[in-house]
């Protein structure tokens, strides 16, 4: 997962191959309330491993649960069999409304009846989102519940016990949020013991496909509701949750929109198959489909599968009810700007009680990127773009307008701009943590770039100089690959030790080169599955590996495998002729140098933290001797390329020069006046 405060995304030109979504989160924490309150074992497969689920689980576990899972595999929940564990109890909630609506609800009744003091807070924005319909319903129940700040808001205190009243309908508006509705249905079974419940719904019910999911779950958990319409809802008598042994989670379907989406824009030469949902699925938001095939979508589904293509392009522009797929139809309005008129997504009221005000949100954002927007009480309209903005998104928290933002990296392919993309930032993408921790890296993988638009920094500069942390740490706050290109040829060198090649045969230490498996993670080397970071910094090695470098084979050999190391989204190499020879057309050069005095310094102080004995005086002088060696060698000898900029940091600390090369960054990427 991305944890930068921004990530940039580079021209992206086609899609194709196979995504396997996350499990779906309102069937994920609707599954891990009803497991806890049931009684006996239940193992849940596929959870969804996100933010709104990890607060399910700390308040099922503080509440008295045992949850158990080994690794990644299957989590046994064992019930509480509707009786609390404990009954004083301070829970936080995050953003999640599927955590808070139908906690506030479950436990409002048990604390009613058993007793206890429980309070639900979350983050402030939770904090600005209505529960008063819930709340109010509640009351009427005989639940004691406490607005602790602003009536109608979290946080709550639920106190108890108190005589319920269950004779009569309980009444719950259904024009808000269809989180209240499913909040009772999943409660009131609790208190359904001698007697059934009534819920009538006042006004129209809005999202009745999560309501379908909360009934057929409850189903599987031995509760079959009666149903009237949309507007009542019968709990029988005698109601109690059964653990159904073991239930799978189905992939996301509101996640699924979004590749849903990239294969109608740019899946044209392959589709873009996406598993874990499909025909079967019992997501409302799996008819987002429907909606993609009137805007020209080519699709092709099964039980749990669908594949997508462009169909018709330009994309058709519609007009549509949004009601059965609230969430999904936010991705409909970035598609938006790939069609051929203007688009209104109607009914989408809720929009504004979810993570934030998505209508405003949404609008404020595609207005950044170009477009013309209108917005009214409940519905959003987007006209036809005349050109494509690079834009900085600000994502409100908010992980589906993240998620929607990054399809508009696909403008290249709009026809605009005479076809050239341009990049869009998306700011603090680790809010995607919600619902898909891995949405980019899923993206990535399916995703092909205008290739010389992928973003390269090159960190050039002599032995010692400090060219592998600084570019550690710039990748780390940009999210970008690192190359250590020191560290390739110091590999070939430790490959040509232990095979025993002398450096008289060029030709073999040049096979070996070429056959190197390594990559960068978390500042540590891997050759194959073996750390080897610390055998690389053997003295031996690196004396070696300056030699090695100077071998035309060997650098021929690790040409076509650096190259490979630029991907989405972007690269930082480092090395001594990254910018001058691997990467000419870099969008930042910088050239890293110090005295010789301070590197030897520096040196010294590395050996002696390691209980290394050595002469400040002899690894200077091996430093000239090295610098004199790189400066002086055929083959693209130690120089700063004619644009880099140059770097001494003889007298800064690390933090120092990582803030001076972001600020060069920053001033070479469009965004700079819109904050990073």
């Amino acid at each position: 997962m991305y944890s930068t405060s921004f990530l940039d995304l580079p021209p992206l030109v086609s899609a194709a191959g196979t995504v396997h979504l996350p499990g779906s989160k309102s069937i994920s924490n609707r599954v891990l309330l009803l497991a806890g309150l049931s009684d006996g074992v239940t193992v849940v497969h596929d959870l969804l491993d996100s933010d709104d689920t990890a607060v399910m689980l700390d308040a099922l576990r503080t509440l008295g649960c045992k949850l158990e899972r080994e690794d990644k595999g299957p989590l046994r929940v064992t019930g509480l069999g509707a009786w609390l564990g404990a009954t004083q109890a301070d829970l936080f909630l995050g953003n999640a409304g599927t955590a808070m609506r139908p906690l506030t609800a479950a436990l409002a009744l048990l604390v009613a009846t058993q007793g206890g003091d429980i309070t639900l807070r979350g983050v402030p924005r939770m904090h600005e989102r209505p529960i008063g319909d819930l709340v109010d319903a509640l009351r009427l129940l005989g639940c004691q519940i406490d607005c602790l700040e602003n009536e109608g808001y979290p946080p709550l205190r639920l106190t108890g016990p108190s005589t319920l009243e269950l004779d009569q309908p309980v009444q719950v508006r259904g024009d808000v949020s269809s989180q209240f509705l499913t909040a009772l249905l999943l409660a009131l079974p609790l208190v359904a013991t001698d007697r059934p419940v009534v819920i009538e719904v006042q006004g129209e019910l809005i999202s009745k496909p999560y309501v379908e999911i909360t009934l057929l779950l409850l189903a599987r958990f031995g509760i079959t509701v009666e149903r009237d319409g949309w507007q009542r809802f019968t709990i029988p008598a005698g109601s109690r949750y059964r653990s159904p042994g073991s239930i799978h989670v189905e992939g996301d379907a509101s996640s699924a929109s979004y590749f849903v989406a990239l294969g109608a824009i740019a899946g044209i030469d392959a589709p873009v198959r996406i598993e874990g949902v499909g025909s079967a699925s019992i997501q409302g938001d799996v008819r987002f489909v429907e909606a993609a095939e009137a805007m020209g979508a080519w699709v092709e589904s099964g039980p749990n599968w669908l594949q997508v293509k462009r169909g018709v392009w330009p994309l058709r522009a519609i007009d549509l009810d949004c009601n059965h797929i609230p969430d999904a139809a936010m991705t409909l309005a970035v598609m938006a700007l790939y069609a051929d008129g203007t688009s209104t997504l109607r009914n989408i009221a809720s929009w504004r009680v979810k993570e934030t005000d998505r209508i405003v949100a949404m609008a404020t954002e595609l207005r950044k990127l170009g477009a013309t927007v209108e917005e009214g009480p409940d519905w959003l309209r987007v006209h036809p773009l005349k050109t494509f903005q690079p834009a900085a998104i600000h994502t409100y928290d908010d992980h589906r307008v993240a998620m929607c933002f990054s399809l508009a990296a696909l403008n290249g392919l709009s026809g605009l701009n005479g076809s050239t993309g341009v990049p869009v930032r998306i700011l603090d993408p680790k809010c995607v943590a919600k619902t898909f921790p891995d949405y980019f890296e899923t993206l990535f993988s399916v995703v092909e770039p205008e290739r010389d638009s992928i973003p390269v920094i090159t960190i050039d500069g002599p032995s010692a100089s400090g060219k592998g942390t600084l570019a550690d740490l710039v990748a780390a706050k940009l999210g970008y690959w690192v190359l250590d290109s020191g560290a390739l040829y110091r590999a070939t060198a430790l490959a040509s030790l232990r095979a025993g090649v002398s450096l008289d045969n060029e030709h073999d230490i040049a096979a070996l080169a070429s056959q190197l498996d390594l990559h960068f993670e978390g500042g540590q080397v891997f050759l194959g599955h073996e750390d080897v970071t610390h055998a690389l910094r053997d003295e031996t090695v690196g004396a070696m590996s300056s030699k090695v470098a100077a071998l035309p084979a060997v650098r021929l050999a690790l040409h076509s495998l650096q190259l490979a190391f630029r991907r989405l989204p972007g690269l930082v190499a480092d090395g001594r002729d990254m910018g001058t020879m691997l990467f000419p057309q870099a969008g930042l050069k910088v050239f890293l140098t110090a005295s010789a005095a301070t590197r030897a310094e520096r040196r010294h102080k590395q050996l002696i933290s390691k209980g290394i004995s050595a002469s400040i005086a002899d690894l200077r002088e091996d430093l000239e001797a090295r610098d004199l060696r790189d400066q002086s060698r055929k083959v693209s000898p130690l120089k700063p390329a004619a644009d880099a900029l140059m770097l001494d940091n003889s007298s800064q600390t690390i933090e120092e020069s990582v803030d001076l090369v972001l600020s060069w960054w920053a001033d070479r990427r469009p965004f700079h006046s819109a904050g990073h």
